[in-house]
């Protein structure tokens, strides 16, 4: 018999509650996620040109992906409020697309991750954004946490 894990953000009535965590500890919390966005070669000779019309797609998408990310709890409706330490967006240009890394840090009673998903997710919107008038066949696949990890401050 395999044991279910709960959902959390659900109570006894099956109505959708924001988790009290007020009785945990408030430990450092990193998370790590990516995404990545397909592009046409051309689009991506135009990017490492930084010929773009709407300018340089990359310095935009990262900023609009650490700014997403510090509104996390404004755009998924049962997120907590959580001070942020940390973001970092980086990108690596394949011959598919961009790879897209998003790196958050906190110090708080819960996890970071949904941080670092919307970073990598408002990165690629931007980018997609950003390339639209150039290249109809984007796709954007891929966003997934790829590691979390929580350690006891010193």
């Amino acid at each position: 018999m395999s044991m279910m894990k709960e959902l959390t953000h659900v109570n006894e009535a099956g109505q959708a509650s924001m988790v009290d965590v007020s009785g945990k500890q408030a430990l450092t919390r990193e998370a790590v996620a990516e995404g990545m966005i397909y592009l046409s070669p051309e689009t991506l000779d135009l990017l490492r040109q930084n010929q773009l019309k709407k300018g340089d797609a990359l310095a935009v998408a990262r900023i609009a992906g650490i700014q997403a990310a510090k509104q996390t709890q404004l755009l998924i409706p049962l997120c907590h409020q959580i001070p942020l330490s940390k973001v970092a967006v980086d990108f690596t240009l394949t011959e598919l697309g961009i790879q897209i890394q998003a790196v958050t840090k906190t110090v708080a009673p819960t996890g970071v991750e949904m941080e670092a998903l919307t970073a990598v997710s408002m990165a690629a919107l931007t980018l997609y954004d950003m390339c639209k008038a150039v290249d109809t066949t984007m796709r954007i696949s891929d966003i997934r946490l790829i590691s979390k990890t929580k350690t006891a401050l010193a």
